[in-house]
């Protein structure tokens, strides 16, 4: 295996972990510099003293950026059967890292997360942070991940020309990886590791409001996207709804003109597939999803709106909250 740590304007730490690191395993390490300046350039000269390949960026483009640069440089000089990538901050011990990376030469799955189990002293933005990412994952996956911000992961070589191509530069990049990973068929293991968090994490480079957006952006923009196309169906079953007080047709028709503004919105905007050869098979299995969201629909509808009377307007309004996170999802795991 390889170690891979991307590291920006680190202390003695990250000097003490290649040390310990040494001591354990001879396996190689690299270490991304991303873009600490020459103030720090004496501790990345201790990092090359103990052996460690050292990559450095001229300037700061994020840990995204620097993971993409360690895997690609993996991939042109390493012929290592497993990638564990850490952080260089004290929060992931060396055993750990050598576990996780064991794990990954050994598992069937193609990803080993190193999960932290926050037990004991724990900061509260970041006890919060993980739980809400977290619940927020799964709900929109399917997928169930205890903690989804943990920087210890483990890969096999046949992910690293994947892993360059996931869009994200910063601390998004991590969560992309898995969103994305169900939709090509990665599967997901989860290590337990010990939950180390040093001076409230007061070293962490993590920028609370601005990288949170871009997290939860994926989720953000495709929510965006569900409520334009739901206003434009809403507003056209009403008025079909009126016109012919067909619930049938208007339903059909309503959903069809809204799945074309959701589809194109989606593949452009949130899930950022635009090739032709992607655009004709995610058209086939977006508009089979329209169909059965479409029979979900009118189901829910019958049942609120004709069966148990409720008015139209609340029971679009229940129908479409209840298939909201299926359509999400569906789309991110079968269309796109």
């Amino acid at each position: 295996m390889t170690v891979l740590i991307p590291s920006y304007e680190p202390d003695h730490r990250l000097v003490e972990l290649i040390k310990s690191l040494r001591a354990m395993t001879e396996v190689p390490i690299i270490v991304v510099d991303d873009g600490s300046g020459e103030q720090f350039r004496s501790i990345f000269d201790s990092v090359k003293a103990a052996g460690c390949t050292v990559l450095t960026h001229i300037v700061n483009r994020g840990k995204g950026r620097a993971l993409k640069t360690g895997f690609q440089y993996i991939l042109d000089h390493s012929p290592a059967a497993a990638v564990v990538c850490a952080d260089s901050d004290g929060q992931h011990s060396p055993k750990d890292i050598v576990a996780v990376g064991r794990a990954s030469e050994l598992t069937e799955a193609d990803m080993v997360l190193g999960s932290r189990l926050f037990t004991g002293k724990v900061p509260l933005r970041s006890r919060f942070g993980n739980r809400l990412t977290s619940k927020v994952y799964n709900a929109a996956t399917g997928v169930s991940i205890e903690d989804t911000q943990t920087g210890l992961r483990g890969y096999p070589r046949s992910m690293l020309s994947w892993l360059c191509q996931v869009p994200g530069e910063r601390f998004e990049y991590e969560m992309n990886l898995l969103l994305e990973a169900p939709a090509y068929g990665y599967s997901i293991m989860e290590l337990p590791i010990d939950t180390i968090y040093l001076n409230d994490n007061q070293s962490s480079h993590f920028r609370p409001i601005a990288d949170s957006l871009k997290i939860y952006m994926p989720i953000l923009k495709f929510s965006a996207s569900s409520v334009i196309s739901g206003i434009f169906d809403f507003v056209l079953l009403l008025l079909l709804q009126s016109a012919t007080s067909n619930l049938l047709l208007s339903v059909i028709v309503a959903r069809a003109g809204s799945s074309v503004v959701n589809y194109t919105m989606n593949r452009r905007f949130v899930f950022n597939r635009q090739t032709t050869a992607s655009t004709r098979r995610s058209m086939t299995r977006y508009y089979a999803l329209v169909a059965l969201i479409a029979g979900l629909n009118y189901g829910c509808l019958s049942l609120l709106h004709t069966i148990l009377g409720v008015p139209l307007v609340p029971a679009k309004i229940a129908t479409e909250c209840l298939l909201f996170l299926f359509s999400f999802w569906a789309q991110r795991r079968f269309v796109y």
